[in-house]
């Protein structure tokens, strides 16, 4: 007797070794139907690839790209036009949830933040 086996997700690129195979373990085991989504998204969320630093230059490219100002800018970051010109000029550098903003605007667009 065979088991059909639906199609899942490849599993992501992981930080380590150890991690990058229990990523594929964890995808190897929802194809077979014995973890739930739920479980799945939380190991997928700890093998995903770390968002690279975002420098002035990348920043003020990013945002003439997308045509914006600094102030819509920091509007669709939720953060203020001070922050934004901070890290433009290099002051200051984005982190945590506006660090992942920046690297979902450039990846996906402005869309996929709207």
């Amino acid at each position: 007797m065979t088991t059909k086996t639906k199609p899942g997700p490849e599993p992501k690129k992981a930080k380590s070794r150890i991690l990058q195979t229990v990523c594929e373990t964890a995808a190897d085991l929802d194809r077979l139907g014995f973890i739930d989504k739920r479980k799945l998204q939380k190991i997928e969320a700890l093998c995903m690839e770390p968002i690279p630093p975002y420098d002035s230059v990348r920043i003020r490219a990013l945002r003439e790209n997308l045509k914006l100002s600094q102030t819509v800018l920091a509007s669709v970051l939720n953060t203020s036009a001070s922050t934004v010109r901070k890290w433009e000029i290099g002051e200051k550098h984005p982190s945590g949830p506006s660090l992942k903003l920046l690297n979902l605007l450039e990846r996906k667009g402005l869309d996929a933040v709207l």
